[in-house]
């Protein structure tokens, strides 16, 4: 808390300046400008904006495969931001960064706000049975902290697509009605997808999925009915797994029959080795889920979209669940 409180500081004295070497800076011209913070947003503009995409400078702001949890702007970003017709974010603890730039900017862009469109849908991040705590002994007992992972759920991104194709309508309203076709269109993939997860549950032989590491996919096991177990909560800033969590987790695989282990990309795996090695077996086969966190430009150029990262989540979904 002592850090995002500094953070925060550290952005309105950044913010102050940014917004003092820019007030002459004219915000609108012929082109919309589109600042998207993490890939599944910006991919969802993309495919929106279908032909238009070239009329758009459209940007994604964590391009560099930063993870989200762990970003802050320069001012340069601030800058960005300032200046843009749509500023599209999540809206969680770990942009609280965003909230302070646009708390303060004046003639600030219209904005999306993926917590504030999921409304009651929205869920809370939640610490489970065996999960290690990140440890705030020391301070009061904060606030609900919602769940920030919320593209991780292909209902949830029917509803996000909606909201863009409506907000860009505002924006450009003489091409409304192509956005809101793309829009329907894109959703059409979006429900045949979830429609094979749904199928891919229903033959799981299992209906727990084990974690030997974060765990940022509350929003897609509630989506199909799976309970979990893992060594974190999704935005936990912690990295080394108790010797009390390593033998809870392993004690899960033996007693629930699970043939596989699951790490998130980038991740070292070295957790979910060491859960494994202390299982009976020692034989699980550690699968690799994609929480598009870090997804960057890197990803975009090697042709990644969300549908079709999402598509490989379902095979090794499909995998985990034999």
């Amino acid at each position: 808390m002592k850090k995002r409180i500094i953070s925060l500081i550290l952005i309105s004295a950044l913010l102050v300046a940014a917004l003092t070497g820019c007030a002459g800076n004219g915000k609108r011209n012929d082109r919309l400008k589109i600042v998207a913070t993490i890939f599944p947003e910006y991919d969802w503009v993309r495919e929106i904006l279908g032909d238009r995409l070239g009329e758009v400078e459209l940007t994604l702001l964590l391009d560099n495969g930063v993870d989200l949890h762990s970003f802050q702007p320069t001012v340069d970003d601030i800058i960005l931001i300032n200046s843009c017709d749509l500023f599209i974010y999540v809206g969680g603890e770990s942009d609280d960064w965003a909230e302070s730039v646009l708390g303060q900017a004046k003639n600030g862009p219209e904005i999306l706000n993926l917590l504030d469109i999921l409304g009651d849908l929205a869920k809370s991040e939640e610490v489970r049975e065996g999960m290690q705590e990140s440890g705030h002994e020391d301070e009061e007992e904060e606030e609900d902290e919602k769940d920030e992972h919320v593209w991780l759920s292909l209902k949830n991104a029917s509803l996000f697509c909606d909201a863009i194709a409506s907000k860009l309508a505002q924006l450009d309203s003489d091409n409304g009605d192509y956005y809101s076709s793309n829009a329907d269109a894109y959703k059409e993939k979006l429900n045949a997808l979830d429609g094979r997860y749904s199928a891919a549950v229903e033959a799981g032989r299992v209906k727990t999925l084990l974690f030997g590491d974060r765990f940022p996919f509350r929003y897609l096991t509630d989506d199909y009915g799976l309970d979990y177990y893992a060594a974190f909560s999704g935005c936990s800033a912690e990295c080394e797994a108790s010797f009390e969590t390593v033998v809870f987790l392993a004690g899960k695989v033996d007693s629930l029959g699970l043939k596989s282990i699951i790490r998130l990309e980038g991740s070292d795996g070295k957790i979910a080795q060491t859960v494994k090695d202390a299982t009976s077996a020692k034989n699980q086969t550690v699968l690799v889920l994609d929480s598009m966190q870090s997804t960057g430009l890197e990803g975009i150029e090697n042709g990644e979209t969300y549908l079709s990262v999402m598509e490989k989540n379902l095979e090794v979904l499909t995998d985990a669940l034999k």
